[in-house]
Order: C-alpha cells, then sequence, then structure tokens
C-alpha cells in the first residue's frame, strides 16, 4: 500500500455528435466545470482537503502542493487539465461555517479544443492501464435506475411545459407539491437592507455594497442535480457550468483562469433583464446599449468592480491590459457589462504565483462583496441576516502544472437535502440603487436555477 498519488492519461475517443462533456453528465454526485461542451468532470472521491477561515486558500495551496510534488504521473498529452486534478468550492467568508474543500476524483474526463482524454488517480498499488481506466469509466458511466428513468422523462417535461411560479414574485406553492419560499429575509425585509445599504453608501462610509438574498425551493419528487447541470450547460453555453458536492450553477463571472504564465479574468457589474427590452421599439440589443451601457449609475458600479480586481491583481503581474470600454455580454436572462483582463504573471523569488495564491490575493472583489472590502464585508454580514457559504466564492478546478479556472460561484444553488434546494442571487448596490429594482434583478438573477428544476418564474 503507498500513499504516493499516481496518475495515467491516455486519449479518450469522443464522438463529436455526442454533445461533448455534458453527455458525461450523468450521476448527481459528478464534479463538473464545464463551458461550450469543453471542459472537466471528474467521479469518485481518492481524497479531499478541507478548511476554513481567512487562511482557507493558503491552506488548500499548501496541501496540493504537497500531493503533488512526487506524484507518479504518466502524462503524454500535458495539456491543461490533464494529470492530477482537484475541483474545489471555497466559503465566501472567513467567518462562514461552510468548509472550503478540494477534492480528488478517481477518474476525470476532459475536452478541450478537440482533444478528449481519460485519467485515472489512485493512492494505492493498483497497475494503471489504459484498458482498466476505460473500464473504470464505463462503471461510473452506468447510471443508477433513478437517474436513468430522469434522463428518459427529459422529453416528456419539454413536451408538458415548466410549472409556473404564482404571482409576479414567485414565492408560494407551484403546483400544489413544489414551493418557492423567501429564505433567511422576506422579499420586503431585502429591500429594507438595500434601503439601509444605501443610507450608509450616502454616509460615505463606502462607494458600493453587493446584497445577496436566498430562496428555498422544495421539489417532493426530488432533485435531479445531474438533469440540473445538462440544462445549465446546454442553455448557457457562455458560462461556466460548475458542479461540486451539492454546489450546481453556471457563473458568466471567471474570477482567474491560469495557463501556464498567463492569467485571465471577466469582470461583471451591470445588469439588465432581458425582459425589460420586451415591445421597446429597435433591436433588443439597441436597448441593452442605450439603457445598460448608457447607465452613469452601471458604468460606475461597473468601474469599480474593474479597479478592484487590476489593483489586487498588478503586484503577482510584470504586464496587464484591460478592455478601454467594458463590452455587453448577451445571456439568455440578462445583459452584463462586461471586461476582460489579461495580465502575465512575475516571477516572484523563483516561482510563478500559484492560482489559489492568487485567489487568496483577490477575493473577494468588489462584483461580489464591495469597497472597500472591510467595510462591505462587514456591513453584509450585518444587513444580509445568512451565511452565504458557497455562494459568491471560487469554485473550479486546478492541476499539477498549476493551471487552473476558477469562477466565482454566481447563479447557483446549494443542494441540501434530496427534496430541496436553497438559490442564491445579488446585486451590486451604489448610491443610486432602488429596492425595488434590485428585488426585480435578484429574479432575473434566479432565473436560470429555477428554469433548471423546471420552474418558470
Amino acid at each position: 500500500m503507498t500513499s504516493t498519488l499516481r496518475t495515467l492519461t491516455v486519449p479518450l475517443d469522443v464522438d463529436s455528435s455526442s454533445g461533448g462533456l455534458p453527455s458525461f453528465l450523468v450521476r448527481d454526485d459528478v464534479l463538473c466545470w464545464s463551458r461550450r461542451e469543453n471542459g472537466l468532470v471528474g467521479f469518485g472521491e481518492l481524497a479531499r482537503f478541507t478548511a476554513s477561515g481567512p487562511d482557507r486558500f493558503l491552506e488548500a495551496d499548501i496541501w496540493w502542493r504537497h500531493l503533488v510534488i512526487e506524484a507518479d504521473v504518466t502524462d503524454p498529452l500535458e495539456i491543461p487539465g490533464t494529470g492530477p486534478v482537484a475541483f474545489g468550492s471555497f466559503a465566501f467568508s472567513k467567518t462562514s461555517a461552510f468548509e472550503s474543500r478540494l477534492i480528488l476524483p478517481e477518474i476525470v474526463v476532459g475536452i478541450r479544443d478537440g482533444k478528449s482524454w481519460l485519467t485515472q488517480l489512485t493512492l494505492d498499488d493498483v497497475e494503471l492501464t489504459e484498458a482498466g481506466a476505460l473500464a473504470a469509466l464505463a462503471g461510473w458511466l452506468s447510471p443508477t435506475e433513478r437517474e436513468s428513468d430522469e434522463r428518459g422523462s427529459e422529453e416528456r417535461e419539454s413536451e408538458d411545459g415548466e410549472l409556473t411560479a404564482a404571482g409576479g414574485s414567485g414565492v408560494g406553492h407551484l403546483d400544489g407539491k413544489v414551493t418557492l419560499e423567501s429564505g433567511s429575509l422576506s422579499e420586503t425585509a431585502w429591500k429594507q437592507a438595500v434601503a439601509e445599504g444605501v443610507a450608509e453608501i450616502r454616509t460615505g462610509k463606502l462607494e458600493k455594497l453587493v446584497l445577496a438574498r436566498d430562496v428555498m425551493v422544495t421539489l417532493p419528487d426530488g432533485v435531479n442535480a445531474a438533469k440540473v447541470l445538462r440544462q445549465l450547460a446546454s442553455r448557457y453555453r457562455e458560462c461556466w457550468t460548475y458542479g461540486v458536492d451539492g454546489l450546481v450553477g453556471a457563473t458568466p463571472e471567471m474570477l482567474i483562469q491560469v495557463e501556464g504564465r498567463t492569467a485571465q479574468a471577466r469582470v461583471l457589474a451591470g445588469t439588465l433583464d432581458r425582459r425589460d427590452a420586451e415591445g421597446v421599439d429597435g433591436s433588443p440589443m439597441e436597448y441593452a446599449e442605450r439603457v445598460l451601457a448608457g447607465s452613469e449609475k452601471q458604468r460606475h458600479e461597473h468601474e469599480i468592480a474593474i479597479q478592484s480586481l487590476t489593483t489586487q491583481l498588478a503586484p503577482f503581474s510584470e504586464a496587464m491590459n484591460a478592455h478601454s470600454e467594458p463590452f455587453i455580454l448577451e445571456l439568455p436572462n440578462v445583459w452584463h457589462l462586461a471586461s476582460d483582463v489579461k495580465a502575465e504573471l512575475a516571477d516572484i523569488e523563483g516561482h510563478v504565483p500559484t492560482c489559489l495564491a492568487l485567489i487568496n490575493a483577490l477575493h473577494p472583489t468588489a462584483a461580489v462583496c464591495g469597497t472597500p472590502t472591510l467595510v462591505a464585508g462587514e456591513l453584509i454580514r450585518e444587513l444580509e441576516h445568512m451565511d452565504r457559504g458557497p455562494y459568491a466564492g471560487p469554485v473550479g478546478w486546478l492541476d499539477a502544472a498549476g493551471n487552473g479556472e476558477w469562477g466565482i460561484a454566481l447563479r447557483g444553488a446549494i443542494i441540501e437535502s434530496p427534496t430541496t434546494v436553497r438559490l442564491y442571487a445579488g446585486c451590486g448596490i451604489v448610491e443610486g440603487s432602488v429596492p425595488d429594482a434590485e428585488l426585480a434583478e435578484t429574479w432575473a438573477k434566479f432565473r436560470p436555477m429555477l428554469e433548471s428544476l423546471g420552474i418558470s418564474s
């Protein structure tokens, strides 16, 4: 018996007509990171690291480096995502009761730029062979009886239509069984929190505050995580669909992506519900340009977010560039003001900073917390009356070569039990924010998860 990590990566023949990576999402316990049919899927759990508190990122980084430094790696492909890979999810707050985690799977399937591969990982003396890895994958891909029934029923559900939430807000009983209820705060109480946040901003104590709220969905027939992930991956192809230990969603925001010495991020701040464009003159995109890009309030919020990220990333970079003007990111539910940032990482004392070291410096950004960070963080805890857990925290993967992709866990939910799901959504609050408008924005941001659960709000 050995505790040394050993991995074998082999090419995998994936039929181009199969639907790519989402076709591997056949289990509720799958680990997932997918965009445009590419990404990584993990099966099983070989090892797990958990941590909490302010040093959670650095402690995870140390654990990972110790695990992979002496690993026996057979990897003829040597591209990002091959060899040893861990999936992770981290708490938003250093005070959270949620345990941040890195999970080392037993099997990983990857698809990237037309290349597909399979990695088997082990901590014991089992012989690693291509035939054995393929057999192990086949075992994981055999769906349970329930999951087979669920997948077979998807066509019938698309014909029957979705459940529709009662009332304008979507809170209440749906079909007599499924319920949708406010979480930590009622809608009225949350709007009051927004008003109090605006009042604090007007005193000059802070410039921006991000306030989130939660809703609880109960589905007595059960929650099918694999189906949720397939729905999100299909409908939100421009987002990164993630699934880690019951945390599921499709985020449009990349906190940090590292490939070699190149780091990239996608910053979002400024949101417009696409339903607002119904019946207006001109094309929907012209409306978005006029209302979103032309809004002083939205552009101000975006500028704060960009400055937050670039300021924190600068000490780790020898060169950096960002869009001089934000672009409009078009998603099925909303438009966002977005900017991409690219940096060449500096060699610091003989080492390029790791993904987790960068996350430790970058999180939380103004896009999910506010600015100044400490003032905004204290106000969040005071006004939200909830533990965000992994919501708005980093979620993603990393490999032994230092590559990784870490999004911000937005447009997501936590599957808390076989029949209950807690959804989260938040809004950037600035001096010009209006509570009713911010509440409406949260419902637009809940829409991806509600749709994936079969609920139309």
